[in-house]
């Protein structure tokens, strides 16, 4: 099975209306809350655009080159159901990059997301919001995702299904986590990002953090860890 069978499907079944991600913007000065129910959709549009658009079988390299964002969680998530290989900005190619606005990136398919609060798209010629949106809200793989494909960089899915599992166990059961961490290396997306979905947790994201913010926000949003 993939990473998001494993780390993913288990807390949508428990309780899909749960909330997943929490994303403030404090630059921005918005906030966006997302159930696990509405991630799933995400991700299901996600993997039908990479699989049934783009051709990405499992294994091929995916470039997420974007913050931490709720649209960062979808296409996360989307690419690990079909099998992909999430990759950094240190590999080569991929066969598809998704780039925030103005962003760059040596891939056959660069798509651009507009990491706008509601999801609206940018107007690139390959934007990531508005061409998922035509893709079902349902994925079926068309074979199990084997525990020895590349899931994470070099890592495998088993690999970072057992990394994720050991970080979450230091988190507690069902946290709540606060975290201003950026998902720019692979460790900082198994640490701030599935460890939590490995604990069964949520998180409340917090981009451009201001400082002054940080204290009330744990106190409204019954922060039980914070990481960051």
């Amino acid at each position: 099975m993939s990473v998001t069978e494993i780390l993913f499907t288990p807390l949508l079944k428990a309780d899909p209306g749960r909330p997943l991600i929490t994303h403030y913007d404090d630059a921005a000065g918005t906030r966006i809350e997302l159930s696990r129910a509405t991630v799933k959709n995400w991700a299901a549009k996600t993997a039908n655009w990479l699989r049934d658009e783009h051709d990405v079988e499992p294994g091929d390299p995916v470039a997420v080159l974007l913050p931490a964002h709720w649209q960062t969680v979808g296409l996360l998530l989307g690419a690990w159901w079909c099998g992909a290989r999430v990759v950094s900005a240190g590999f080569s190619a991929a066969k598809v990059a998704v780039v925030p606005p103005g962003g760059t990136a040596d891939a056959d398919v660069v798509a651009v997301a507009s990491l706008h609060p509601m999801g609206l798209g940018s107007g690139a010629p390959v934007d990531y919001a508005d061409d998922v949106r035509v893709h079902g809200d349902d994925f079926m793989p068309w074979a199990p995702v084997a525990g020895s494909t590349p899931a994470l960089d070099e890592s495998t899915v088993d690999e970072v299904v057992a990394q994720a599992r050991e970080l979450g166990t230091a988190l507690g059961t069902e946290p709540r986590v606060l975290s201003t961490l950026e998902w720019d290396s692979p460790s900082a997306v198994l640490e701030g990002f599935l460890a939590v979905l490995a604990a069964g947790g949520s998180l409340v994201q917090v981009s451009n953090p201001d400082a002054g913010l940080l204290a009330a926000r744990r106190e409204s949003e019954k922060v039980t860890r914070q990481l960051g």
